[in-house]
């Protein structure tokens, strides 16, 4: 996982509001960076380093729920929270269906922003910390060959050694030599823990 700071991405089109905005982050001791339109924010490639965006809803162009939908579609977006003149419920439960944070109407509460931020912040570094841990599943499976990956998944299926040998149609010390090696190469003390590493890698 990144040991990078968190960055808050703020995309609003007036200025007087992202200043006011990256006061309060700062004093709150956020690193953030601005945006005046959804366009500009887009145009960069996604985020690396952790963090969340904070969007104004009534953005001119690409309003905030569109920079919402388009960041879901470009795979694994950061969390984002949305800011709003007026508290329209039907499209808060869209932004929220969409898996916004939050939806805070201005002029917003300094503590129910920071307390949202905390959350998107979170929220990344739990997705983070799963995509680090799928990655690393997919990394020792990788080193199977062919033949201990097919005994690995009969062994999930809690398969015995001579039920898998008969399977296969080898010997079962053969199967034996197998799943050691597939013990080995992911790293893992039982079938319980096999279990669960592709549960992950699923």
């Amino acid at each position: 996982m990144s040991a990078e700071a968190p960055v808050v991405h703020l995309v609003d089109d007036d200025p007087s509001v992202l200043r006011a905005l990256r006061r309060l982050l700062a004093a709150a001791g956020h690193a953030s960076e601005t945006y005046r339109s959804a366009e500009e924010f887009l145009a960069r490639p996604l985020p690396e380093a952790p963090g969340c965006v904070v969007v104004d809803l009534g953005l001119p162009g690409a309003d905030g729920l569109e920079l919402q939908d388009r960041l879901a579609g470009r795979g694994t977006a950061p969390p984002v929270i949305f800011l709003t003149g007026r508290g329209d419920l039907a499209t808060g439960v869209r932004a929220m269906k969409g898996g916004a944070v939050d939806f805070l109407t201005k002029p917003v509460e300094p503590g129910a922003l920071i307390g949202a931020i905390a959350v998107a912040l979170a929220r990344d570094a739990d997705a983070r910390r799963s995509r680090d841990a799928e990655a690393d599943v997919a990394r020792r499976l990788a080193l199977l060959t062919p033949r201990e990956r097919e005994v690995l998944d009969l062994v999930v299926e809690g398969r015995l050694n001579k039920q898998i040998a008969a399977e296969l149609g080898i010997a079962e010390k053969t199967i034996k030599v197998h799943r050691a090696r597939v013990m080995r190469k992911l790293d893992a003390r039982g079938l319980a823990e096999l279990v669960r590493l592709m549960m992950g890698a699923g």
